[in-house]
């Protein structure tokens, strides 16, 4: 339950800092990348489990 919750989580929070929201334009694309990149790590751990 907890796993999906964090999965859920990571997913809304890559959709709100890609740079594609008014808001994030000037921030670049590092925080995308970052939590794109935590994502990948969880999901593949969620996997290997």
């Amino acid at each position: 339950m907890l796993r999906t919750i964090l999965v859920i989580l990571l997913i809304l929070m890559l959709l709100g800092v890609l740079p594609i929201w008014p808001h994030s334009v000037s921030w670049g694309y590092w925080p995308g990348g970052l939590v794109g990149t935590l994502l990948v790590i969880v999901i593949i751990l969620l996997l290997l489990r």
